[in-house]
């Protein structure tokens, strides 16, 4: 492969593809920049041909090498291990525009690897791995229906930015990563801070323009350096065999494909591959055919078929109707808030866990370390189709949704400063019929509310579907399994009633024109007003008081030099006020402290712990303290946490004494005045003279005048101080 470089502007930088420098064993590679960052990827598809499988092949991996940031990894090892769950979420970012590209009878292995070997902390490397991707595989001999290009869109101050630097994302009303050829759409996905339609469809016709550069650029370096593309061997059945598959189950999947309730539909579609595979096998000994595969192809005939000629979806639904819903909330007596959604056949049992400061999650990554408070973990269990499977941890799938869902949500979680706990949402999905992480943000947002989460609104989602047969199409609205499978589209949409928080599309055709994405969003808004009306029927806002088996969580503010005294050597002191009392105590490098507790006893105790460390002594304030030092010309007494002041020998008694002994030795408790500070060296005066009764000039004891100074330990309280839960 012959070394060859093309450039292009995009938003104001320049991208550079470069191939035949790197990686040159590989089938396909290529060099991506933008700025100081740095993408390779490469593309190796396998000669020898698969079994058929139904599906297409593929393995996409995105990899961050420490390195690229100037960083050497953690742990024990000091090396790259298993993916961090953002790599596996940008992992599939790459693949989902990737799958539709490839011929459909093309059934060999193939992986795509993507890794990022320098990031300058400003210019994303995920949207240049899906570049480099397309770059790849287009001037590989990989068959390939490439290529494409890929941009993310911000809106800041009403104005549109393409591939927004990292800093600009955290201001910007929308993140969208949009893929496609300029003229079609193949694959969307974002974040968005409530904007209305209007805004998202501007960020694909923003896009649009930067696309056909993209797609521009990669046809010149395959004109410079592309590889011939390879022959391959399609994936073949003897016609006879299908005809006579065709004759014995074509009349019985019509009838299937209209059977309503999908477990009826999989033990119809059983007993008929067991009937028909008999009888191949008689009519047909020696025959090597996948028959479920076949059977499959000609059932998504019969489906496609039904809606675009007869208008007519599995469950007898119109294109627009959303499936019958079923809402309960507070399901589990013991978790915080709670809610099972029901959506025809998909179900989700969603919990919501109030935690503290130290339940953050802690994010590393090329950009450094941050810390999450919000956490939306999904789960897929095999019950939830019928199926059996080992369980091995999360998968790439549950990752994935868990993550759309969490988008969807993350706009309406109220900040920490009015609501600081760390708050986790897990989604078990117990039926699933199409649509389940769309069930999840629904089931979410009930849930917290049911948790007394002050969420500004509550957000509904919904799955839109896509059937394309030449110039006829259908938009389905909450689209079954099926369609999702048999159709070309899967396009989920979440938000409130004020507008769009997430939305993420797939697609199994080459690409998508924009006016249809336009009705679908539209149809969409319209089906997401529906579920939410009613959601609002069972819960139409947070509940006023939170779970009584919530932690307590206080809020106090602390002077930052007093920090470390709090902290300890060590952290000695706080985690002996903690095990004291039963908390969690964290304090950030500002001074706010957050102090949580099961109960009010143990919130009180642990307070009081950290204000007698955090006090500070004023002049004219008594304090009971005790002796730690005697010299000669007087006492030292301890009056509060890590302060001393000087008792001088003429401030102990209000008469004359010779001997500090005589008076107080180590160890004794004394009630002192404090008569001075010194504000240059911080130095304290005592007196215990200025408390004692003594004889006026007529021989009669007097008291000493009250100080107007506070007569406690306890320091006034903060306006600033906040406490959450408890009744």
């Amino acid at each position: 492969m012959s070394e060859a470089k093309v450039t292009c502007e995009l938003g104001q930088r320049e991208l550079v593809l470069e191939t035949g420098r790197v990686a040159k064993q590989a089938d396909g590679s290529v060099w991506v920049q933008m700025g100081g960052t740095v993408v390779i990827v490469a593309a190796v598809s396998s000669w020898e041909k698969f079994p058929p499988m139904g599906f297409l092949p593929l393995t996409t991996d995105y990899r961050e090498r420490a390195y690229a940031a100037g960083k050497i990894p953690g742990g024990f090892f000091k090396r790259e291990g298993k993916p961090y769950e953002h790599e596996i979420l940008k992992s599939r970012l790459i693949d989902r525009p990737l799958r539709p590209m490839f011929p459909k009878d093309y059934n060999y292995e193939t992986q795509v690897l993507a890794f990022v070997v320098s990031y300058d902390q400003e210019n994303d490397p995920d949207i240049l791995g899906i570049v480099g991707a397309s770059t790849a595989l287009t001037v590989s001999d990989i068959p390939f229906n490439g290529p494409f290009g890929a941009v993310r869109i911000g809106y800041i101050d009403g104005e549109y930015i393409i591939n927004p630097m990292v800093g600009q994302r955290d201001s910007s009303m929308l993140d969208i990563v949009v893929a496609g050829t300029g003229e079609d759409i193949i694959m969307v996905e974002g974040f968005a801070r409530e904007v209305p339609q209007e805004i998202l469809l501007g960020a694909f016709e923003v896009a649009a323009p930067a696309l056909r550069k993209q797609v521009e650029i990669q046809l010149q370096l395959r004109e410079m350096a592309g590889k011939p593309k390879r022959s391959y061997e399609p994936i073949v059945f003897d016609e006879k065999i299908l005809d006579a598959i065709r004759t014995l189950a074509y009349d019985r999947l019509n009838e299937i494909v209209r059977t309503p309730s999908k477990n009826e539909r999989r033990s119809m579609r059983r007993q008929l591959i067991k009937s028909v595979a008999e009888k191949i096998d008689e009519a047909f000994p020696e025959a090597d055919v996948n028959i479920e595969m076949v059977l499959e192809e000609i059932e998504r005939e019969c489906v496609r078929k039904m809606i675009i000629e007869e208008k007519r979806r599995t469950d007898g639904r119109t294109y627009d109707e959303v499936r019958p819903i079923s809402i309960e909330v507070g399901v589990l007596p013991r978790a915080h808030g709670s809610a099972l959604f029901t959506r025809g056949e998909t179900q989700s049992l969603t919990a919501v866990t109030l935690g503290t400061k130290l339940d953050e999650q802690k994010i590393e990554d090329l950009e450094g370390e941050s810390w999450k408070s919000f956490l939306l973990h999904y789960n897929f269990p095999p019950f939830s189709v019928g199926d059996t499977r080992p369980l091995r941890g999360p998968s790439r799938r549950e990752i994935g949704h868990g993550h759309l869902a969490e988008m969807a949500l993350s706009p309406v979680i109220p900040p920490e400063e009015v609501f600081p706990y760390t708050i986790r949402i897990v989604s078990d999905i117990l039926e699933s019929n199409g649509s389940s992480s769309m069930a999840t943000v629904c089931a979410g947002s009930l849930a917290l509310m049911d948790a007394g989460v002050p969420v500004k609104s509550a957000v509904a989602g919904i799955a839109m579907g896509l059937i394309k047969e030449n110039d006829k199409y259908a938009i389905l609205t909450d689209i079954l399994g099926s369609e999702d499978h048999f159709g070309d589209m899967d396009f989920k949409i979440a938000g409130t009633r004020n507008g769009i928080t997430a939305f993420q599309m797939d697609i199994k055709i080459p690409g998508i024109p924009l006016s249809v994405i336009e009705k679908a969003v539209t149809q969409a808004n319209e089906a997401r007003a529906f579920v939410l009306d009613k959601m609002a029927e069972v819960i139409d806002k947070p509940r006023v008081t939170l779970s009584p088996h919530a932690p307590r969580i206080k809020i106090i503010h602390i002077k930052p030099d007093k920090i470390g005294e709090v902290i300890g050597s060590g952290g000695k002191v706080i985690r002996g006020i903690q095990e004291k009392t039963s908390t969690t105590i964290a304090i950030e490098d500002d001074g706010t402290v957050f102090i949580s507790a099961r109960t009010a006893e143990d919130m009180n105790n642990a307070l009081k712990m950290i204000e007698d460390i955090i006090e500070e002594p004023e002049i004219g304030g008594i304090y009971t303290g005790t002796v730690t030092r005697v010299t000669p010309f007087g006492a030292f007494v301890r009056i509060m946490h890590n302060v001393e002041g000087l008792l001088h020998i003429s401030e102990i008694e209000n008469r004359r004494i010779n001997r500090v002994e005589d008076v107080l030795r180590v160890g004794d408790k004394v009630k002192v005045k404090v008569i001075d500070i010194d504000e240059q060296t911080g130095r304290i005066r005592l007196s215990r003279k200025a408390l004692l009764k003594s004889k006026s000039s007529d021989g009669r004891r007097t008291s000493p005048k009250k100080s107007s100074k506070p007569q406690s330990n306890r320091p006034a309280p903060k306006p600033k101080n906040k406490e959450y839960g408890g009744s």
